[in-house]
């Protein structure tokens, strides 16, 4: 396990209704301070990443589908597997790099809680290519 990231199985309260599931309160022990909210998805066969941020601390939930995501930090790699049937919320800390893809057929989709609202003319991002040499991880399938 890469030192500061957090996996947290979550809970669905659900009735003949439907369901509702806590991702991330300001009480839970996660919980470091809130920028914004936004979700992102990925088509089967794509690539998102690599990213990483100076001061940014992503909290990623899957809300649909399924994904393989990839941690680096630089030394090591770690992989964490996403799904709507097991959710849980996978924090990652400033410094380390990650990105996913999709697994099955369907297009995944991901709610992002960051710590930091995304600044356009001056973002805390850092990228590398899906598939650069110096990260030694192994993306399936391998298209960008």
């Amino acid at each position: 396990m890469i030192e500061g990231v957090k996996i947290r199985a979550l809970v669905r309260h659900l009735d003949e209704r439907g369901y509702l599931m806590e991702i991330l309160r300001d009480d839970d022990e996660e919980f470091v301070k809130f920028g914004q909210v936004y979700l992102t998805t990925c088509n089967p066969g794509i690539v998102k990443a690599w990213h990483c941020h100076e001061k940014q601390t992503d909290n990623l939930c899957l809300v649909k589908g399924a994904a393989k995501v990839g941690l680096w930090d630089g030394h090591r790699s770690q992989t964490v597997i996403l799904s709507e049937l097991e959710p849980k919320l996978l924090q990652v800390p400033p410094g380390i790099w990650h990105g996913f893809t999709a697994l099955g057929g369907d297009p995944c989709y991901i709610l992002n809680i960051p710590t930091e609202h995304y600044e356009r003319e001056n973002p805390d991002e850092l990228r590398k290519d899906p598939f650069d040499p110096e990260i030694e991880y192994q993306w399936e399938p391998q298209s960008r």
